[in-house]
């Protein structure tokens, strides 16, 4: 599970949010993991997605087990559900923007149903003795253009030689402005492999008049740069200049680089930093799945290898 971190002024949403959660706030874990350990089948280019449309039932389990866990914050299963995808699977266009707004009503679902399951006990109490109910927000997915591609490159960013900014924006407009209308508390966009997503994704909240706040996390293989070679630091300003934005962060990205890029992220912002890291594996996009590294220290070296 990862976790969002209060420092300096945001918008009011998120700053009343934080202090509400005691000035930090938990977001839940790996999404797709837990589908398949509670038997989901998800080898497919829809990815976790491919569940809004055969197991509904197990998104809204996942999304329970985080917040019986603590979870502040729940992301939706919408990360890898696009329109182009979709409708590559024989889903008609409208049935795709169908399921878009399903994964947000799944969250927002599985929220009441927590709410309705907690008792006296299990409140927390402000200094009255009054029960208060566990903030919980729910933020709706988008992952790259190359979550869509389904290759890994959302961990390479190699696309951004063979796309431009207009298509980019193009390519996510429909799915920004259904998932802006849903009801999720806010978007999440993840993975951001390269500068130049970043800047569409600046530009589409601008001209669509997007109204929820939104947060950018990017992904770094070496704690300096993201996969596109552009610095953290770089993206982060981009970030960092669009007044919808609420927290600026990190996912996707082996612990052991965090607290480095943590630290480049806050000399370029004030604005609350989310981490949620992977669990340190390498992803392989041929096969598509997780592959353990394995580091060993010795005196003056360090070697690692998959």
């Amino acid at each position: 599970m990862g976790s969002l971190v209060k420092k300096g002024t945001s918008s009011s949403l998120m700053t009343e949010f934080l202090e509400k959660c005691g000035g930090y706030a938990v977001v839940d874990g790996g999404f797709a993991t837990e589908l398949e350990r509670h038997g989901a089948h998800i080898k497919d280019p829809l990815w976790s997605a491919k569940c809004l449309i055969t197991s509904p039932h197990l998104v809204t389990k996942v999304h329970l087990d985080y917040l019986e866990s603590g979870a502040n914050i729940i992301i939706t299963a919408s990360y890898q559900a696009t329109i182009q995808g979709f409708v590559a699977k024989g889903l008609s266009v409208g049935e795709a923007e169908s399921l878009l707004r399903r994964s947000v009503e799944l969250s927002c679902e599985a929220r009441e149903i927590f709410y309705n399951r907690c008792n006296k006990g299990s409140w927390d109490f402000d200094h009255a003795g009054k029960a208060s109910r566990r903030p919980v927000l729910v933020a709706a997915s988008v992952g790259s253009y190359g979550a869509y591609l389904a290759d890994g490159s959302e961990y390479s960013g190699v696309y951004v030689d063979s796309v431009s900014k207009e298509s980019l924006k193009d390519f996510h407009r429909r799915r920004v402005q259904i998932l802006a209308k849903s009801g999720a508390d806010l978007i999440a966009f993840e993975t951001i492999p390269n500068k130049l997503e970043a800047e569409a994704y600046v530009d589409l909240l601008e001209e669509e008049g997007i109204d929820i706040p939104a947060w950018f996390a990017f992904t770094s293989k070496d704690g300096v740069t993201v996969p596109s070679g552009e610095s953290i630091i770089e993206c982060a300003e981009v970030a960092d200049s669009c007044k919808k934005l609420v927290a600026i962060g990190i996912n996707c990205t082996a612990p052991r680089y965090i607290s480095d890029l943590v630290i480049s992220l806050r000399q370029v912002t004030h604005k609350p930093i989310i981490v949620y890291p992977n669990s340190g594996e390498v992803y392989d996009g041929l096969n598509k799945k997780w592959i353990v590294r394995v580091s060993i220290k010795k005196p003056g070296r360090s070697l690692e290898y998959t």
